[in-house]
Parts: C-alpha cells; sequence; structure tokens
C-alpha cells in the first residue's frame, strides 16, 4: 500500500523530534528555546493526520454504540459510578453495603424459610438474621441507614407451620394439570394414532 504523502512529513517530522528530545549532536543546532513545545506539537499533529486518515478509510464506521448517546453522561456525578456499572453489567449478587443488602434479605426472607425442612433450622436462619440486622446498627461506616427490622422468631415460626400445614392449591380448576385438552385423561376427544 502506498504511503500518504502527508504521513510520510508527519513521520519525518517526528522522528526528527525525537533525535532532538534524545539529545543527538546533529540536530542540536536546530534546537532552539521552544523545541520541547514543537516536538508535542509534532506528535500531536501526527496524531490527527492518523485520525483523519482512519476516518477516511472508515475504520471507525460500524463501531458499537455509534450514534447513541454516552450512558450515565444526563445524571449527577456519582464517584462510585464504576463499581455500581460493574454490579449491574456482570449482575453481581451479595455485594453492596449491609442496609440494602438486609433489606433486600428481609423481602426474600419467607420464601427462603419456607424451603427450610425442620423447624429447628427456621429458628436458627431467623437467628442468624437478627443478628445480622442488630450488628448492622451499631456499625458507623456509612451508607444508607439501616432500617430492616428485626423478626419475632415464634411468630415467624407459627407462620411457616401454617404455611407448610396450608393445603396445596389444585391445577387447572377441575384437578387436572394444565396442558392442553386432547392430553387430560377423559378427555371426550381423543387422538388417534
Amino acid at each position: 500500500m502506498k504511503e500518504d504523502a502527508r504521513m510520510a512529513a508527519t513521520r519525518r517530522r517526528l522522528e526528527r523530534a525525537l533525535r532532538v528530545d534524545r539529545g543527538d549532536p546533529e540536530d542540536e543546532a536546530q534546537r532552539g528555546p521552544s523545541a520541547g513545545g514543537r516536538a508535542s506539537l509534532e506528535r500531536a499533529a501526527m496524531v490527527e493526520t492518523a485520525i483523519q486518515q482512519a476516518i477516511r478509510r472508515g475504520d471507525f464506521d460500524d463501531l458499537p454504540g455509534a450514534g447513541k448517546p454516552l450512558p450515565g453522561l444526563g445524571g449527577t456525578y456519582d464517584p462510585d459510578w464504576w463499581i455500581k456499572h460493574k454490579i449491574e453489567t456482570e449482575h453481581l449478587h451479595g455485594l453492596g453495603p449491609p442496609a440494602i443488602m438486609l433489606r433486600v434479605e428481609n423481602a426474600e426472607l419467607e420464601s427462603r424459610l419456607d424451603g427450610l425442612p425442620r423447624e429447628a433450622e427456621v429458628r436458627e436462619a431467623l437467628e442468624d438474621f437478627n443478628k445480622r440486622v442488630i450488628e448492622a446498627r451499631r456499625q458507623l461506616l456509612g451508607g444508607p441507614p439501616v432500617v430492616t427490622p428485626t423478626r419475632d422468631i415464634e411468630a415467624e415460626v407459627l407462620a411457616w407451620r401454617e404455611r407448610r400445614q396450608a393445603p396445596a392449591p389444585e391445577q387447572g380448576g377441575l384437578g387436572q394439570p394444565d396442558r392442553p385438552r386432547h392430553l387430560r385423561r377423559g378427555s371426550r376427544r381423543r387422538r388417534r394414532a
């Protein structure tokens, strides 16, 4: 591929600037009081030339996000923006301030307790939850306040027992599982193979 004349001239200027920066004696005579500033200008010119050539070649066409606004520019500045973005994009769970984590756990606590088979395990899980709430209230690390309430262990165990003893709701209204009518037992029309 034939080199562009402007690119060749820029390359020559850059090579000359590098020799001046290294202190080569042959360029010492050309070096004036503003040689350092001139070298940085020449580097900037070379970079700008390379960018313009890449634009002409179409190297920047069809990049992901082309023509779309940059995310996060409309809001206020948040110093922790990068970690929040990482948690969101990577779908990480279990990370964050204790106050927020306890709120999430409090919302999901009943379903978690329903998955436990024995009452002793339910009591242990509730005691652990209450200890962590109390400990988070004692910490003065900053962040959002801990507003998660502790759970009454006896009331929660009673509710757990009632949920376990409640009859399971019937499916399909007539005791039939949810499946197409032609596949149900006892339906009038049967498919013949």
